[in-house]
Formats: C-alpha cells, structure tokens, sequence
C-alpha cells in the first residue's frame, strides 16, 4: 500500500511532519534556554500548538486520502489541545504570580491599572 502513494502526498505529509516536529523541539529549547518562569511560560504554547496541529494535519490529509473517507479524531484531538493549552498556562502563569508576590520574590512582574491582589 506505501508504494501506491503519490508522490505529491508524500511530499505534503513529509513536510508538515518535519515542520511540526521542528516547531515542537523549538519550544522545547525555549523551556531549556530560557531564563525563568514567566519567559519559559510561552515556550510549550508554540510546541503543542502550532508544532501538533501540523502533525495533527499531516496525519488527517494521509489517513484521509489513504482510507478515502474523512478522518476527524485528529482534528478533535487540535480542537481539544487548542482549547486546553492557553487555559491552563494561564492558570499557571496566575498562580506562580501569585505565590510569588505573596513571598515577595524578586523578577516578579509590576502590576498593571486592574490586576487583582
């Protein structure tokens, strides 16, 4: 079956894979190379975002042309990862923010007109 593959699918699965991957390990060297937390925080947001959904892609457009009919578990999985990613570094990003103003640690971000105590 690998062999009855065009050339063009191929290609396009090959690219968005190797794009995503490089997107992904990106965000993994930011984690590293960054300084603290609130740099570091922005790093995993490219890696899963933009770096999985064009794995993600890859896998929908192969198994879509390959199986001849449409595949939606990828784009459920995008879907719940677009979603899910943002909340919860946010969510982090508040409560380290928060712990860190209470023990009054140095590098903690000044406050903005409307940031709550």
């Amino acid at each position: 079956m690998i062999d009855d593959l065009p050339l063009w699918l191929s290609i396009l699965v090959s690219v968005l894979v190797v794009g995503g991957a490089l997107l992904t390990m990106a965000g993994c060297f930011g984690m590293v190379r960054l300084q603290n937390f609130y740099l570091r925080i922005h790093a995993p947001t490219m890696g899963t975002s933009m770096g999985g959904g064009l794995i993600l892609l890859a896998s929908a457009i192969y198994f879509t042309i390959t199986r001849d009919r449409l595949i939606v578990h990828e784009m459920i999985i995008f879907l719940f990862v677009t979603v899910t990613t943002p909340v919860t570094l946010m969510l982090l990003a508040r409560a380290t923010l928060f712990r860190d103003r209470i023990e009054g640690n140095d590098g903690v971000p000044k406050r903005i007109n409307g940031d709550q105590q």
